[in-house]
C-alpha cells in the first residue's frame, strides 16, 4: 500500500469519525433539520454512516462501563455485545417496519426507516453515555450485583423512552404529520421490544455476576422478564438468584 493511499485511508477515517460527531449535535440541536434531510432523501447514505459510527461508538462506551463490574474481559466483552445487540435487533425489525408502513400507506423508503431508526439508536446511545457516571458511581459504592443490574435496566428502560419519543417525532415529520405511523411505531416499538430482550437474554452476561467465571455467552434458558422478577426479588430479600 502505497504512502497516498495510506494517508487517504487515514484522512477519510477522520472526516468519518468527524462526522459522527457531527450527526449527533445536529440531531440534538435542531432534530427538525435532520427529519427535513431525511424526507427529502439528503445524503441518507453518508447520515447511516454518520449514524453507525456514532451510535458504535457511544453504546462500546457504555457496555465497557457495564461490564467493568466484573472483570476487564467482561467489559471488553460487553463493549461488543453490546453495539451488536442493537443493530441485529435493527436488522430484524427494519423489513417489518417498512411492511406496516407500505401497508398504512407511507411512501417512505427502506433507507428512509433504517436512517430513522439509527437516529433514535443513537440518541439512545447518548442518553446511555450521560448516565454512565452515574452507573460508574454506584459501581465504585455499592457491592450490591442485582442493584447494578436492575439500575442498568432502568437506565435502558429512560434512555429507550427517549429514542422512541425520537422515533415517533421523525416518523411523523418524514410522514407528513400523518396519524398512522404513529400507530405504526407503537406496534413496532412492542415488536422491538420483545426482540431485543430475548437478543439480550441470548447474548448475555453483560453485566456478570461476581460469583461466576468469565462467559462470553451463557447457556440458553430461563427469559428475560422471569430474571428481573427474580432480581427484584432478590433485592427486596424474597429470594436468592444467580
Amino acid at each position: 500500500m502505497t504512502d497516498s493511499t495510506t494517508d487517504g485511508l487515514r484522512r477519510r477515517a477522520q472526516r468519518d469519525g468527524g462526522a459522527g460527531l457531527t450527526i449527533v449535535e445536529t440531531i440534538l440541536r435542531d432534530r427538525q433539520r435532520v427529519f427535513a434531510e431525511i424526507r427529502a432523501g439528503q445524503g441518507l447514505g453518508e447520515k447511516v454512516r454518520a449514524l453507525l459510527i456514532a451510535s458504535v461508538a457511544f453504546l462500546a462506551l457504555y457496555g465497557a462501563v457495564m461490564g467493568s463490574s466484573h472483570s476487564a474481559l467482561q467489559a471488553l466483552s460487553s463493549a461488543v455485545k453490546l453495539p451488536l445487540l442493537f443493530l441485529a435487533t435493527m436488522a430484524i425489525c427494519a423489513p417489518t417496519l417498512y411492511f406496516f408502513n407500505l401497508i398504512f400507506g407511507s411512501g417512505q423508503s427502506l433507507s428512509q426507516n433504517v436512517a430513522l431508526m439509527l437516529t433514535a439508536i443513537t440518541v439512545t446511545a447518548v442518553v446511555l453515555v450521560s448516565c454512565a457516571p452515574i452507573v460508574l458511581f454506584f459501581l465504585l459504592t455499592s457491592s450490591h450485583y442485582q442493584f447494578f443490574k436492575l439500575l442498568n435496566v432502568g437506565v435502558f428502560a429512560v434512555a429507550g423512552i427517549v429514542g422512541v419519543l425520537f422515533l415517533a417525532q421523525g416518523m411523523r415529520a418524514v410522514s407528513g404529520g400523518a396519524r398512522a405511523p404513529q400507530n405504526v411505531v407503537r406496534l413496532w416499538v412492542l415488536i422491538y421490544a420483545f426482540v431485543g430482550s430475548q437478543a439480550a437474554w441470548t447474548l448475555r452476561p453483560f453485566v456478570g455476576a461476581p460469583s461466576m467465571p468469565f462467559e462470553l455467552v451463557r447457556r440458553l434458558g430461563g427469559n428475560f422478564y422471569a430474571n428481573i422478577l427474580a432480581s427484584i426479588g432478590e433485592f427486596l430479600g424474597f429470594m436468592v438468584v444467580r
